[in-house]
């Protein structure tokens, strides 16, 4: 039975190539337009699961989705690591001469800015989305314009990849996530990671505290993430991925932070994908 993946952006966007890596090509794919319209098809079951971005290496975290994740109550079953490529395209026939725009999402534009150092004919047009830049040229037929946009695109859309791999930084990789509205989906002997929230005392030494227990119980921490607690101002909660090779070092790491936290939360156990 195929499965119906929630996806922010359109067909060609390198959240559609998360999720033909990550779950086959026998999929239904649900496009839409924002993170939350994908939270909204999930809560409602209209699709099974969904893909996210949550960080660039580049650009750090992208703090809303952690913040979606948490208040909506999703749980990541697992992770994507995506080498981000932007290859400039255009209507056939055409070279870099002949563009007089380039249009693309702004984080594709400014990876992309050193390149268009060298050619200042060219005007840079922010737009929503880089695969649908791509589908708005196909669709309006439009000479001169170019977009910035993955590989994908322009197999769908029917354009001519003028320059390849045009970032700044050839080195671009962004970490995606696989949400569902409940946890885990492994048994326990390939679960290796897993995604906290929790919430300390305002107390010298606390986080500390914690970071001990952490690497007392052989868990390595790979990622922490402060974030407001929206309803006490100056209280932060921390969002925390950490690696472990046995689940039952784990599990003690687990019930140590949940006495020793205010507030404990499990986001997500899944396997991890750099392991």
């Amino acid at each position: 039975m195929s499965l119906t993946i929630a996806i922010q952006g359109i067909k060609g966007s390198n959240h559609h190539q998360v999720a033909l890596d990550y779950f086959g090509t026998d999929i239904t794919l649900s496009e839409c337009d924002s993170f939350d319209q994908m939270v909204r098809q999930i809560l409602d079951g209209s699709v099974d699961k969904g893909v996210m971005a949550i960080e660039n290496s580049i650009a750090g975290s992208i703090i809303p989705n952690y913040a979606l994740v948490h208040h909506n109550k999703l749980h990541i079953i697992g992770e994507h690591y995506l080498n981000i490529h932007h290859h400039l395209m255009a209507l056939e026939g055409q070279s870099l001469e002949d563009i007089k725009e380039v249009h693309s999402h702004p984080m594709a534009l400014l990876q992309c800015k050193k390149f268009f150092d060298e050619y200042p004919h060219i005007k840079l047009v922010e737009t929503s989305d880089t695969a649908d830049s791509a589908k708005h040229i196909q669709e309006q037929k439009l000479m001169g314009v170019a977009a910035i946009a993955p590989k994908k695109a322009a197999e769908l859309y029917q354009l001519e990849i003028i320059e390849d791999d045009i970032q700044t930084i050839k080195h671009n990789s962004t970490r995606f996530i696989i949400i569902n509205a409940s946890n885990k989906e492994l048994p326990k002997s390939e679960i290796n990671k897993a995604s906290l929230r929790f919430v300390l005392d305002h107390k010298r030494g606390s986080l500390a505290t914690v970071l001990n227990v952490l690497s007392d119980c052989s868990i390595n921490l790979t990622k922490i993430q402060s974030l407001p607690v929206i309803d006490v101002p100056w209280k932060y909660a921390f969002f925390v991925d950490v690696t472990f090779d046995k689940y039952e070092d784990y599990q003690k790491a687990h019930s140590l932070l949940e006495i020793m936290a205010e507030e404990f939360l499990v986001l997500g156990e899944y396997k991890n994908a750099r392991s």
